[in-house]
């Protein structure tokens, strides 16, 4: 089913936000002043906004401590931070440190492996800086398009380990873990509760073929408008859609939460 316009989005029980961050939150690879804007706005409003990413375990660190937002879970669900009673930063891992161990050395050398199969394939920059998964640059430093891609991922999953694509890298691990699952446990950590991604709660925004498990679950899964790129071959699209692309679509959806936010407290109902 293809997506609908977000203004058709029912947006009146909204808690908070989980949303990724490449091609979601910045735009052309950057991170705009507007779109900090809109993250410290939602965050000023009441609303709960955590970071879900690919990226390496050093970036969340550094958006959990930089950013207005309430945790950051990175690595594709491999951990994840958020902070304690007293304020203080808490690391949170999916996996005990011995299956992490015994994981990491497995998924470098079946990577590897792979790469050598993968003629221009290579670790992304910032892979030194993960702690549980890897990632395979295709449209970062390097161009190796959607062919080159769906070899990695092909290769990869051959050899059994999960790999699916952001809109810069091919992220792959071993483990029972994804941005979902981590979701669930990050929400039991922080907050206490239990997470029902199909009560309306809580938004997922998001843009690539990693966001499908949680498209498919969240109720009100929101890509921007850039998702359209990859529609047709997605496992399971958002229920909604920007009219803007990347950071400005988030910011499009920022502002539809907030209105929505001021109309129900203007009826003098409880959030």
């Amino acid at each position: 089913m293809a997506p609908r316009p977000l203004r058709q989005a029912d947006l009146s029980g909204v808690r908070g936000v989980f949303t990724d961050v490449d091609g979601t939150l910045t735009t052309g690879h950057k991170l705009r002043s507007e779109t900090v804007r809109a993250l410290e706005r939602l965050t000023a409003s009441g609303l709960r906004v955590v970071l879900v990413s690919g990226r390496p375990a050093g970036w969340g660190e550094a958006w959990a401590r930089q950013l207005p937002v309430d945790g950051v879970i990175v690595e594709n669900g491999g951990l994840f931070f958020h902070k304690g009673a007293k304020g203080a930063l808490r690391k949170v891992y999916l996996e005990p440190p011995t299956q992490r161990a015994a994981h990491r050395q497995r998924l470098e050398r079946e990577v590897q492996r792979v790469l050598a199969q993968v003629p221009g394939a290579r670790l992304s920059v910032d892979s030194r800086y993960t702690e549980v998964d890897l990632a395979v640059d295709y449209n970062e430093e390097v161009r190796l398009g959607d062919e080159g891609a769906s070899r990695i991922e092909s290769l990869l999953r051959a050899r059994g380990v999960t790999a699916v694509r952001s809109s810069v890298h091919v992220n792959c691990w071993l483990g029972r873990f994804d941005k979902l699952s981590a979701s669930r446990r990050f929400a039991k950590v922080a907050w206490g509760e239990e997470l029902d991604p199909a009560d309306g709660r809580y938004v997922y925004a998001g843009d690539s073929f990693n966001d499908a498990p949680m498209f498919q679950a969240f109720k009100l899964g929101v890509g921007v408008a850039n998702v359209r790129a990859v529609l047709d071959r997605i496992d399971a699209p958002p229920a909604f859609i920007t009219r803007a692309p990347e950071g400005r679509g988030f910011e499009e959806l920022a502002r539809a939460l907030l209105a929505r936010r001021r109309t129900v407290r203007s009826r003098g109902v409880a959030t």
